[in-house]
């Protein structure tokens, strides 16, 4: 699946994150998203989704409906609290086919148990999720966008705060979909990972600073203008400062 922005921008309140943004995403790409703290990564994410409308251009995925594709969203925003199992969590990946509130066949239950076992949480079904390490609960996660069995993956920061082995774990799954032409964008911030992993980077720093071979977007001088770019939000700023500006 393609994804295309045309002029895009995303903001939120009238404050733009990402400004002018044009190029595509194209089909089957593995895709590293990186760039300073508050540079728009997760915002273009959300923009790609459609929970966030933009301020200006378009954002299209090529004959996309909504159950194509797949959003994990960062561990943070997940509400741990809730009264959940994780088997209750993962069968979330299954509403494409049955709906928010559509039981369950045995096959279903099967799917769920073997998702869990893809990554490595055998015999978790059970517990609840509240009593997950983080690296748990990102398998966890994984699990549902296996179930979900989309087309476009978007992944914020997948690996944040979670162990080597459950890194390289969750890496061969990202191949394994990577290998069934499956377009994957990830929103990382290890950039020797991005390096040994992700053969497309986009390089944000609220506009798109390189885009393309992840060994030439990151060379030490697009670094140098990434991390010089002012990236925070002014009360006094324009609506937007232009398309080559931060």
């Amino acid at each position: 699946m393609a994804v295309h922005f045309h002029d895009l921008t995303l903001g939120y309140d009238g404050f733009p994150a990402v400004h002018h943004l044009d190029g595509t995403i194209e089909p089957g790409s593995l895709m590293a998203l990186v760039g300073p703290n508050g540079s728009g990564k997760s915002t273009l994410l959300k923009g790609i989704v459609g929970l966030l409308p933009p301020l200006g251009g378009t954002v299209l995925r090529d004959g996309a409906e909504a159950g194509d594709v797949a959003y994990l969203p960062q561990s943070s925003d997940i509400e741990r609290g809730f009264p959940a199992t994780v088997f209750d969590l993962v069968s979330l990946g299954l509403w494409k086919r049955r709906g928010m509130f559509g039981g369950l066949c045995r096959a279903d239950r099967t799917a769920i148990t073997d998702a869990l076992a893809a990554v490595g949480l055998d015999g978790f079904a059970a517990r609840p999720i509240d009593s997950l390490s983080g690296g748990q609960l990102q398998r966890a996660l994984f699990a549902r966008v296996l179930l979900q069995d989309a087309r476009l993956i978007l992944l914020d920061e997948p690996f944040n705060a979670i162990d080597g082995t459950t890194v390289v774990d969750l890496l061969s799954l990202i191949h394994a979909w990577h290998a069934e032409g499956r377009t994957i964008v990830a929103v990382l911030h290890d950039l020797e990972l991005v390096r040994a992993h992700f053969p497309t980077t986009l390089l944000l720093a609220r506009h798109a600073v390189g885009w393309g071979d992840t060994a030439t977007v990151l060379r030490p001088e697009n670094l140098v203008v990434a991390r010089a770019v002012d990236v925070s939000v002014h009360a006094d700023a324009p609506y937007c400062a232009g398309r080559d500006a931060a």
